[in-house]
């Protein structure tokens, strides 16, 4: 499980170290894509090839099959973790992300987000909200 969050830069040929605690899951290959919230979205291959089983299994002729299909595959990149434990995140997913020089690396559980700075403050301003966390964490009935 993916958990905290790393402040990192990226250097200039567009690699970005992954924090040690991660590099274990994600030993046995992983796959870059593009996220929800104009972030990246970095899962261990087994996840990768679930999602992929999934949505292959999915309709073609729907619309928004296909939609979905375009955004997982045409954006996915195979990140392998080099000898000192870096991606290479390619240009044109450092120009979804917005990313440049530094990034911030997220636990989300199944998976890890690659954030611009600015974006995730932005996302810790929203985390913050007390009353709408009260409401979220109802949800949960804990």
């Amino acid at each position: 499980m993916f958990l905290g969050q790393y402040r990192h830069s990226l250097d200039d040929k567009g690699r970005l170290t992954i924090p040690a605690k991660f590099r274990d899951e994600l030993s046995n290959g992983a796959h870059l894509t593009q996220g929800f919230d104009r972030n990246l979205r970095l899962v261990t291959k087994a996840a990768f090839d679930e999602m992929a089983t999934k949505v292959s299994q999915m309709q073609t002729t729907d619309p928004l099959t296909r939609i979905l299909r375009r955004l997982i595959f045409a954006s996915a990149s195979e990140a392998d973790l080099d000898s000192v434990g870096r991606i290479l995140i390619p240009q044109f997913l450092r120009d979804v992300a917005g990313l440049q020089t530094d990034a911030v690396i997220v636990g989300v559980g199944e998976a890890i987000e690659i954030w611009l700075p600015d974006a995730w403050d932005e996302q810790l301003r929203l985390l913050s909200d007390v009353d709408a966390n009260s409401q979220r964490f109802a949800a949960l009935e804990l």
